[in-house]
């Protein structure tokens, strides 16, 4: 439980004057604003310094993903999943290939298992310790924070890099289990990096979490209670921060998570520094899991021997597979007509989920705290827009 961070210890917010509609001013932020991480916009309007109103405005990014998978076979989509979150390529690859495989009844073997939770668990290291970085250049801090996350990223990239054969386009799993096996010494690598990784972690705690200029600006900002939470569907590290003890990984024990010993963390107040502290913990969490995954992986087949891509038809029926991505509920909804491509194809992404409490988050804060507040989101708008 996070007990730092502590509302009551803030200045409670002025109250708003009161102005006709006249004296409100509105601006756009976006689509260019480098808070945005991306092509998106907010029409926000104040009221002196505050926010009275906030509309998120979606779509310069749309890429008819969705559309485009119907024309395609199920195993062409797969490197169009990279799209959709370029930090997280293998775990939307996951989400993917474990919809068609409850589509069409596929087994994977325990070592791809294996393989999958290791690579999802190193991608969710260093999309969390990307997003603390980021979180910190968004409220004006120096570069330095963003390049010790990614110089710890680069380090993860390498390991994808020598698996895949890609940095981030990685288009790794396969239907019943995963393209490639490791290649010679690649586990040894990995090993070193986690072994390492908590030193960093550390060190990056040190850095930021008591710093009293950060907390001033976090603690008590952007609150999303936990009904709130829970009745806009939100999830991952956005949910838990807000208190809701809810984590895919454990819910639906897929794949073989349900043999690691690992905690959810969860926070007590469900504001910007929740949802930064959050991401610490989860890192620590997941080396557990890579430790334990790392030293029991067995010997054995990294895809089902009875899988065959070509003239690949599901029978006919439909099928929503889910994952505990980085960013929270990820998952993919699938119908069969019996042909070689989807009848229907359609991402739950959480990060535009994720964003429907927005309004919600900045309404009365400063707008200097909007930056913050959609920071601690964690957005891609390649999700946002698919």
């Amino acid at each position: 439980m996070i007990t730092d961070a502590s509302p009551a210890a803030q200045p409670e917010l002025e109250p708003l004057s009161e102005t006709s509609e006249e004296q409100l001013l509105e601006i756009a932020m976006g689509p260019q604003h480098p808070s945005t991480h991306g092509v998106f916009r907010m029409n926000v309007v104040l009221d002196g310094e505050h926010v009275v109103r906030l509309k998120p405005v979606f779509g310069y990014l749309h890429r008819n993903h969705e559309k485009i998978a119907e024309s395609e076979t199920y195993l062409g989509s797969m490197p169009y999943t990279d799209r959709l979150d370029y930090m997280c390529p293998i775990t939307n690859n996951w989400a993917y290939a474990l919809a068609v495989e409850k589509l069409a009844g596929i087994q994977v073997p325990e070592r791809a298992e294996y393989l999958r939770v290791i690579v999802g668990e190193l991608t969710r290291l260093q999309n969390h310790a990307c997003l603390i970085g980021f979180l910190m250049q968004d409220m004006g801090s120096s570069g330095t924070p963003l390049m010790y996350a990614f110089r710890e990223r680069e380090k993860i990239l390498d390991l994808f890099e020598s698996l895949t054969g890609a940095r981030m386009m990685c288009n790794y799993m396969r239907f019943g289990g995963c393209r490639v096996d490791m290649p010679a010494g690649w586990l040894e690598q990995a090993q070193n990096v986690v072994r390492e990784f908590p030193r960093f972690l550390d060190e990056y705690e040190n850095l930021l979490v008591s710093n009293e200029i950060l907390m001033e600006r976090t603690q008590g900002v952007g609150v999303l209670s936990k009904e709130l939470a829970i009745n806009a569907g939100m999830s991952g590290p956005m949910a838990r921060a807000s208190g809701v003890n809810y984590d895919i990984r454990k819910v639906d024990k897929y794949s073989i998570y349900e043999r690691f010993a690992f905690r959810v963390p969860l926070g007590a107040h469900g504001d910007v520094y929740d949802r930064y502290m959050i991401r610490f913990l989860e890192m620590r969490e997941s080396l557990k899991i890579l430790n334990e995954a790392m030293r029991d992986i067995p010997a054995g087949p990294i895809v089902d021997p009875k899988m065959r891509i070509r003239g690949f038809r599901p029978k006919p029926g439909e099928a929503y597979g889910r994952i505990e991505s980085p960013k929270g509920e990820l998952g993919f909804y699938l119908i069969s007509n019996g042909s070689l491509n989807p009848y229907r194809y359609r991402v739950r992404p959480p990060s535009l989920i994720n964003l429907t409490v927005l309004e919600d988050l900045c309404i009365g804060q400063n707008v200097a705290d909007v930056v913050a507040i959609l920071g601690s989101v964690d957005i891609v708008l390649g999700e946002v827009d698919r």
